[in-house]
C-alpha cells in the first residue's frame, strides 16, 4: 500500500516503510519507551534499533485513514497508560505533519519490560 496524493502538479506516493518509519521515530521519542519490538517470535521479543523502526510497526488502511499497530519495550516503573497514551499522540500527530495522511487509530502494544541491568542477567524480561 502506498498514500497517494495527487495535486495540479502530479502525484506523490509514500512507501509504508517511509510511513512506518515516522511511527517508529515519533514512538522513540516518547520518554519510557526502551526500543521497538519486533514481534513475540519463540515466546522472545526481539529488540529492534534504529535501522530496523519499521519492523515495529504495522500499517493497514481503512476508510476512516490509517490503522497504526506499534510494538514496544516499555522500562520498568513507568506509567503504561500515559506512556500508551502519550505515544498514541505522538505517532498521530507526527504522521499526519510530516505526511498528511489520515491517521484513524493507533494502537500500542506493550511486549516486554526493560529492567536495569543487574548483576550479570539480562536487561530484558518478558
Amino acid at each position: 500500500m502506498l498514500k497517494t496524493n495527487r495535486s495540479e502538479l502530479g502525484i506523490m506516493k509514500i512507501a509504508d516503510e517511509v510511513l512506518a518509519m515516522v511511527a517508529g521515530i515519533a514512538t522513540l521519542e516518547v520518554e519510557g519507551v526502551a526500543a521497538m519490538s519486533g514481534g513475540l517470535a519463540g515466546g522472545i521479543a526481539e529488540m529492534l534499533g534504529r535501522k530496523n523502526l519499521a519492523k515495529g510497526i504495522k500499517l493497514e488502511e481503512s476508510g476512516q485513514g490509517l490503522k497504526i499497530e506499534v510494538n514496544i519495550i516499555v522500562e520498568f516503573a513507568v506509567n503504561i497508560p500515559r506512556l500508551t497514551g502519550e505515544v498514541q499522540q505522538q505517532v498521530c500527530e507526527r504522521v499526519e505533519r510530516i505526511t498528511g495522511a489520515r491517521v484513524a487509530v493507533v494502537n500500542v502494544n506493550i511486549e516486554s519490560l526493560h529492567l536495569p541491568e543487574a548483576e550479570g542477567e539480562s536487561s530484558e524480561k518478558q
